[in-house]
């Protein structure tokens, strides 16, 4: 098997791997009985510009699939040249991210949500990777789609990673501002020691 073919099961296994893994916990959530999609007030705390971004991110990440799965068509004229160390570091970040993902879900449990609402008995979650960041899960998806980007050698995933990044900012003060509704003080002493996206 020649290089690129190894790193096309690199890229396929860092997108499987980081989908099974939220797979995998929203499943856990659901059974549960914990709700899994949006309600309405967690639909208005986010806003319309960060669910239109978030429509668009889906839809580049399915071209990215699709650039993959069809490497004649128009979208192989994204790639660029890359070298192999390069290449190699853009693995070693997606195994980092994937598994600090697979971190902040575990540590989670079932107060995990893919949207801004609270869980039943919701408490501050201040360990694990929470214990020096805010927002480990948002470090988590930027790393991997940058890694994507490397190991594919495609601009498309670092348009993703441009649009994730928006999202996350239109998203993090509204999270914010529900976290400091509902534990007041407590929280506002967490943000004082931790960093927001990074240590």
């Amino acid at each position: 098997m020649n290089t690129e073919g190894l790193f096309d099961i690199m890229f396929w296994t860092l997108l499987g791997s980081m989908l099974v893994t939220r797979g995998w916990f929203g499943f856990r959530v659901w059974r549960t009985g914990e709700r899994f999609l949006p309600d309405r007030a967690a639909k208005q705390r986010e806003g319309f510009w960060a669910r239109a971004v978030e429509g668009l991110f889906s839809l580049l990440l399915l071209a990215l699939i699709l650039q993959f799965c069809f490497r004649g068509g128009r979208l192989r004229a994204f790639a660029f040249s890359a070298p192999l160390w390069l290449r190699c570091a853009g693995l070693a970040l997606g195994v980092m991210s994937v598994t600090l993902f697979a971190w902040t879900h575990a540590v989670l449990g079932r107060l995990w949500s893919t949207c801004l609402q609270l869980r039943t008995g919701h408490r501050l979650i201040t360990a694990g990777p929470y214990s020096r960041i805010r927002h480990p899960m948002y470090t988590a998806i930027l790393g991997w789609l940058m890694s994507l980007g490397l190991v594919s050698r495609s601009w498309i995933p670092f348009v993703l990673t441009a649009l994730a990044a928006l999202n996350f900012v239109l998203r993090i003060g509204p999270e914010e501002k529900m976290m400091l509704q509902q534990f007041g003080d407590e929280y506002r002493e967490y943000m004082k020691r931790t960093g927001r996206l990074l240590l």
